[in-house]
């Protein structure tokens, strides 16, 4: 769910320690995403999945599944979709969902709905989990997750205003209203849990897989 943060990878940059004859595919439009596998020698194609994600995590709570688990609901939907059209490559779907006292919090489509969500999280630890999924010829080979807890400092109105006048539409592009890779650190008091979590992908889980099933050289 997040869509800003590390910079996108340029052409001088040559990953190379993918070590399967199959490509690796992520299954998301994240800059961020595709930029973490990027730092670490990890190049792949982008294919975004074509997936209704409200209804996938309306489906799945209504039949009892948790909000810990929900973010690896929606990247296995992701992995699998684009492997029906790629089946030999190693599709990599993944999530992240924000979740405070049992509710959880989507994109707001504006700024009012920002300030609400801000104002919610402002003084509390709210908890985010990101999840992966690799299928491959349409069938999941692992489901892995992880999460972080990020305490928000104390905002009042004025500065939840300044914040997202300053952030303009980033505030929007991301769950909970903030990038903690931008301006959102401001918001923070205290963060407990891996920077890539944060980002929206588990890469120490991810890397230790890939390294288990001799898929990269490293």
């Amino acid at each position: 769910m997040r869509e800003a943060g590390i910079s996108a990878p340029t052409a001088a940059q040559s990953p190379s320690l993918w070590r399967a004859a199959q490509p690796l595919i992520l299954a998301s439009k994240s800059p961020s995403r595709r930029a973490l596998l990027w730092a670490v020698g990890l190049d792949a194609e982008v294919i975004a999945a074509e997936v209704d994600e409200r209804a996938l995590e309306d489906r799945h709570l209504a039949r009892g599944g948790s909000l810990e688990s929900l973010a690896g609901e929606l990247a296995q939907a992701k992995a699998l979709a684009v492997s029906a059209v790629r089946p030999h490559a190693y599709c990599l779907g993944a999530d992240q969902t924000l979740t405070l006292e049992g509710r959880i919090f989507h994109k707001a489509s504006d700024f009012d709905e920002a300030r609400r969500s801000l104002a919610a999280l402002s003084g509390k630890t709210h908890r985010l989990t990101s999840a992966f999924c690799v299928a491959r010829c349409g069938q999941s080979l692992v489901v892995d997750g992880d999460h972080a807890d990020l305490r928000m400092r104390p905002l009042d109105p004025v500065t939840i205003s300044r914040y997202l006048d300053r952030a303009g539409p980033a505030a929007l592009a991301s769950v909970g209203g903030y990038q903690v890779e931008g301006l959102g650190a401001h918001l923070m008091d205290r963060i407990e849990g891996e920077h890539s979590v944060v980002l929206g992908l588990p890469m120490l889980r991810l890397l230790a897989w890939l390294r288990r099933e001799s898929l990269i050289s490293l």
